[in-house]
Order: C-alpha cells, then sequence, then structure tokens
C-alpha cells in the first residue's frame, strides 16, 4: 500500500529516499560535539550559544513544515512578531485588489544570499512555485492552494492571484525562501543543497557535524542588522532526558525540558525558567488507511470517553497545559460548545455495548470473536508523547479495551493502527487545520476523509469576513468532534531552561507546534559566556 494514496510515483520515490535519509542520521562525522564545556576547553567557538536541538536530515522549509533552525538562517515575505501578528520582513509593504483578489509585494532592496548574490522577485516565485509542484511532494502546499497566477513584475516587485480571499496568505508568506540560483533544476527533496542550505537570514551555516551538531555563524550583512551573538551551535541531543542532564553539566546553554525536567531547574539561580503557553496539543490519531478502522470506525468516540485528560496532565505534565477536545482551543475561532468527551468510562462502555461488543471473561470487548484493541505508536526519544500514550492505553484497558504502544524504529504512517500525534498553531485558524484534517491534503497523515469537514475548512479559508468565518470554523469544529480524527488529550506548554547569561527571550509569545517560535527575535538576543 502507498504510503499516501495521492501520491504520483515520483513523490513515493523522493519519499522513500528521504527515509534512507533518516535511517542514515549519526552515521556520519564523529567528531566531539560542540557543548559549552567543551567548546570552553578546546578554545573554540567560546562564544556561542549551545542550543539542545533534536536532528536534523536535512534543512527544508519548502518541502518539510518544522525546524527550529529554519527562521535563523532563511527569511519569509512577512514574519511575525511577539504577539504572532504578520509584519514586514523580505517584503517591505504591500497592497491587495479586493477586486482581483491579488496581493501585490515590494522587496527590500539590496538583500542577498549568504553567498552574495543578490536577492531578487525570481527567488520568491520559485519557492512557492516548487511548494506548488505537486510532483514534489511538500507538505505545505494546501497553503498556496488558491495561488492562480504569481506575477514577476520587477526585480523588487511580484504578486499572487488568488481563486479567491484568503485571510491566512499573509500568514503564509513567512513560508522562508530559498535561492532560484542554487536549486533551480536540482530534486527539491534530496538536494545536497538541503544539507548545505544558504538564506538570507541572520545567521549562517558554518558546520554540519551529522548527528552531533550544526554550528551557525552570524550574517554581518544581514539586511535587517547583524545579531549580537556570535554563533549558535545546535547540539543534537534526540533523547529528552539526555537534554535535562546535559542542561545541568553545563553542555548547553537553551533547550526545551519536559514539564517534569524543568521543575528541577525552578529555585535556582544558576538557570532561568520560561514557561510559556503554545498552541501545540497531543492526541491519538487513527490511521484510517489502515483496514482495522474500516471495521471499528464508529467504537472512536468509545476511545474518547475512556481518556481521564486531566490526570495524564498532572501526572505527566505537571499541570503545564490545559485538557483538549480539538484543535483551536487557544484561537479566536475555537468554539467552546462542541463535544468534549469529558471522561466517562461508563459511556465508553455503553458506546461498544450498542456496537455490538460483549464483555468476555478476561475484561475486554469483543465482535464478531475479535478483540477490540489497537496500538499507539510512539515517535523515539520524546518522553512526554511516551508517557500520555502509556497512561492512554492504561486507561482504555479499563474500559475493556486491549490498547498498548510501540516505539517502531521508524513511522510507517500507512501501516500504523494509531500514533501519538501532536499538531497547533499560534497563527490564522487555517494553518493546522486545512492541510491536516482536509481529504487528501499535505500534512493529513491520518487519510481522514469528511465531506463537511472539507466543506467548512473550504469556507472558511475563502472569506475574508470573520463573521462568515467564525460560522464556518464553528461547523468544521463541530462536525470533527461529531465524527474524530483525533481522540485529543491535551494542550503542552513550552518549558524553556537557559542560563541567566542569555538576555532577550520573549516570554509571553505563544508558541507552535513543539514548542517552536522561541527565536523568532534572536538578533535582539545577547549572550556573554562567564
Amino acid at each position: 500500500m502507498n504510503l499516501f494514496k495521492h501520491f504520483t510515483a515520483k513523490r513515493l520515490s523522493a519519499l522513500l529516499i528521504t527515509i534512507l535519509l533518516l535511517l542514515t542520521t549519526g552515521c556520519g562525522s564523529t567528531q566531539p560535539g560542540s557543548g559549552s564545556k567543551a567548546g570552553q576547553e578546546s578554545g573554540e567557538n567560546p562564544a556561542a550559544l549551545v542550543y539542545g536541538s533534536g536532528d536534523y536530515t536535512r534543512i527544508n522549509p519548502a518541502m518539510d513544515e518544522h525546524g527550529e533552525i529554519n527562521i535563523l538562517i532563511f527569511d519569509g515575505l512577512t514574519a511575525h512578531n511577539g504577539r504572532n501578528e504578520v509584519v514586514p520582513a523580505l517584503a517591505k509593504d504591500w497592497e491587495f485588489d479586493d477586486s482581483s483578489y491579488t496581493y501585490t509585494f515590494h522587496l527590500e532592496e539590496g538583500v542577498t544570499w549568504h553567498d552574495g548574490t543578490a536577492f531578487s522577485a525570481d527567488d520568491v516565485a520559485f519557492t512557492i512555485e516548487a511548494i506548488m509542484n505537486p510532483e514534489n511532494g511538500s507538505e505545505n502546499a494546501p497553503d498556496y492552494e488558491d495561488v492562480k497566477k504569481i506575477t514577476v513584475i520587477d526585480e523588487h516587485t511580484i504578486s499572487f492571484k488568488l481563486s479567491a480571499p484568503n485571510a491566512a496568505f499573509l500568514d503564509y508568506m513567512s513560508m522562508p525562501i530559498l535561492p532560484k540560483h542554487l536549486l533551480e533544476g536540482e530534486d527539491m527533496q534530496t538536494s545536497d543543497f538541503f544539507r548545505s542550505p544558504v538564506g538570507t537570514g541572520p545567521y549562517k551555516l558554518e558546520r554540519w557535524d551529522e548527528g552531533q551538531a550544526i554550528t551557525l555563524v552570524k550574517n554581518d550583512s544581514y539586511f535587517k542588522g547583524a545579531a549580537d551573538i556570535d554563533s549558535i551551535i545546535f547540539k543534537i541531543v534526540t533523547d529528552d532526558n539526555v537534554r535535562a542532564v546535559q542542561m545541568q553539566s553545563g553542555e548547553l546553554d537553551l533547550a526545551l525540558l519536559t514539564p517534569r525536567d524543568a521543575e528541577k531547574f525552578k529555585n535556582n539561580d544558576k538557570y532561568r525558567v520560561y514557561h510559556m503557553q503554545t498552541s501545540d496539543y497531543r492526541g491519538i490519531l487513527f490511521n484510517f488507511q489502515h483496514e482495522y478502522w474500516t471495521t471499528h470506525r464508529d467504537i472512536i468516540p468509545a476511545v474518547c470517553y475512556a481518556l481521564d485528560r486531566q490526570s495524564m496532565l498532572d501526572a505527566v505534565l505537571l499541570g503545564s497545559g490545559i485538557a483538549a477536545y480539538g484543535p483551536l482551543q487557544r484561537n479566536i475561532y475555537n468554539n467552546e460548545d462542541v463535544e468534549h468527551y469529558d471522561y466517562d468510562p461508563a459511556a465508553a462502555e455503553q458506546i461498544l455495548k450498542d456496537a455490538g461488543c460483549t464483555k468476555q471473561s478476561d475484561g475486554f470487548y469483543y465482535r464478531d470473536n475479535e478483540k477490540i484493541g489497537f496500538v499507539i505508536s510512539v515517535g523515539a526519544g520524546d518522553q512526554v508523547r511516551l508517557d500520555l500514550a502509556q497512561a492512554a492505553a492504561q486507561q482504555l484497558k479499563q474500559v475493556g479495551i486491549d490498547c498498548s504502544v510501540e516505539v517502531p524504529a521508524q513511522i510507517d504512517w500507512s501501516g500504523q493502527m494509531a500514533y501519538l500525534i501532536g499538531w497547533g498553531s499560534p497563527f490564522d485558524a487555517d494553518d493546522h487545520t486545512y492541510k491536516v484534517f482536509g481529504t487528501g491534503k499535505g500534512a493529513n497523515y491520518s487519510g481522514y476523509s469528511n465531506a463537511l469537514v472539507d466543506q467548512y475548512l473550504a469556507k472558511a479559508r475563502e472569506s475574508d469576513q470573520p463573521k462568515v468565518r467564525a460560522r464556518a470554523y464553528d461547523k468544521f469544529q463541530e462536525e470533527l468532534a461529531a465524527d474524530p480524527a483525533f481522540a485529543f488529550i491535551c494542550y503542552v506548554d513550552a518549558d524553556y531552561v537557559s542560563v541567566p547569561a542569555l538576555h532577550g527571550i520573549s516570554e509571553q509569545t505563544v508558541m507552535g507546534h513543539h514548542g517552536v517560535g522561541i527565536f523568532w527575535n534572536v538578533t535582539d538576543w545577547t549572550f556573554t559566556r562567564d
């Protein structure tokens, strides 16, 4: 079975190559890591800020959505400020013609790529067209579905004609722009460029020790002014628990830790803990590409009722977040009146009985002589997701659903039964809804399909009227609750820990998925090693 039913053969080939890259991660350079202590002892990068990072197999913001490093290397036409509002970046200003649904952007002049080549409107057109090209398989492609025509007016002016108003379009133009002169004719999934990226951003790549560290140095020619911190090292620490140990040992200067680990650093003047709100939720993704849910989709509400979200929030996150019932709880378009599936084990068992299931002597429900149960897959190294999955499995067993947890070596989106998923955006409501729940969209990894959900999401994105969008998002959330794609669990707040010498972090900014967003104002940060 194909990874996604709608993939072309070329897209599937590109994904298989990407998987091979993932499998080879960590088999490269064996040079020592570049942590704080190591840097001081060796005399290299004594002023470098060392950040505890997950691993990267490539840096490709056009094809992959998430990556904290992207904002350091690249710029979009727009950006977001500390209140997550759209502000100018590579585009100094723009206008919108509401008669033709056309945005015209006027670009900053004198901007250069890290290799010294001049940035121009051709780079913008190249990037967005590459994302829109279905042969490239970008999960970001749904963000630009309504773009009908791109016109390079001159070197510093470009227009985008849309099929309808899209209130999220300016948010999506924060997409990092890539250099046409280095990528034209290259494979957008496998090009070597994505191991040695060149951007226009405040930092440029100096060195990549595979599986160990990615070293960035500041771009002295940055068009918005050079950063204060000379170098930032993304030290690869894939295990949450190890990251906490290395923060404590002085190998890291900044890291996102689990709530339980962050608790150890509170009330200690050697560290500063930033507790930051996020739009980042967790839930159980049901893989509708798996035949199990063809037969058992009707028991999903029972799964939802069986979850004691508050107990998981208290035990796993130490209260660092909120119980979740939908994807827009921290958005202006949240509908609080939808079904929350509050913990109700009796309701869960009644749904199972009404579906023709019977409880047998082993305490589990059966239907047609088949035990009701499934496996939740969890990505390696994420302790919070693992703990949530294990707690959920135990709660499901208590209502007669035989649930277990596995941590596979790699994620099999089409073959697994369920996954402990995470999504969420602090920006427009269209982000992380249209492409996550829309039929066949780039980030719909569950294979979920609901015609009414598609209809309401399309109506919301095609209107620039807040009242129209509010009604559409209300309907979307009602239908999603009636026919769940996920069993939502909780929103996970971000606990960053730093050394006191680091200044400038915007603690009030709402972070995105994976807590991403901490570096939005990195050019304002200061850091002086003792």
